[in-house]
């Protein structure tokens, strides 16, 4: 039963890990810099 517990704190410590290094990998890729623009540039007619 608490080997379970354990388990289960040390899986939740992981994958908090991993999404803050996942968090700060895209805010350094500039995977954040503009989510306004993808909706308007199908919206342009660039032939």
């Amino acid at each position: 039963m608490v080997i379970s517990v354990y388990f289960l704190i040390f899986l939740s410590i992981v994958l908090g890990v991993l999404f803050a290094l996942g968090f700060v990998w895209a805010a350094k890729t500039n995977q954040f810099k503009d989510i306004e623009e993808p909706k308007y540039r199908m919206l342009r007619d660039e032939d």
